[in-house]
């Protein structure tokens, strides 16, 4: 079955993992219909076998090649439809509605503490993280560091044209 696999924090901070080496580990993971959409970590495949298998496979074959570690994170298309499909908040600016892809589902009390931290529009919604930034991403206080260490799960976000179009892509 067809995966949209994100990974976190590439070709940023001096993480650099060019896409043509990202499809070149997924196949040699056994990965079949690769292809890359822009790069951001964003991999389309069918995966052989387990899909946490392979995910924790090309964590570990990223971090032999490259030296450093990214989380991995994948969904099915439909798991991307339904995200979509659930973003509770006004997407006038779009640039601004990001879901960001948990590895693990958070408590609600977790949820509440995220949310008493920062200002921005958010719902977890199963293992997602829906967010609609007040006055853009760049000005928010919302980190990644403070979604991971509140929440105590790991994940990456996406604005939703870039859901949408990996959507697109996966069908």
């Amino acid at each position: 079955m067809r995966r949209v696999i994100l990974l976190r924090a590439v070709n940023v901070g001096g993480a650099t993992l060019p896409m043509a080496d990202l499809r070149t580990i997924a196949e040699e993971l056994g990965a079949t219909d690769v292809s890359t959409f822009i790069a951001s970590g964003n991999l389309i495949c069918t995966p052989p076998g387990d899909p946490a298998a392979f995910d924790r496979a090309l964590e570990a074959a990223i971090q032999t090649r490259f030296g450093f570690f990214r989380e991995v994170i994948s969904r099915t298309p439909a798991q991307l439809q339904a995200a979509l499909r659930a973003y509770p908040f006004d997407r006038a600016e779009p640039k601004w509605c990001h879901i960001y892809f948990l590895s693990a589902t958070p408590t609600a009390d977790a949820a509440e503490a995220l949310q008493a931290k920062s200002p921005e529009d958010m719902s977890v919604i199963g293992n997602d993280l829906h967010i609609r930034y007040r006055d853009g991403v760049a000005a928010s206080k919302l980190t990644t560091a403070l979604i991971h260490r509140t929440l105590g799960t790991l994940g990456t976000g996406r604005n939703l044209a870039t859901v949408e179009k990996l959507t697109a892509l996966a069908n």
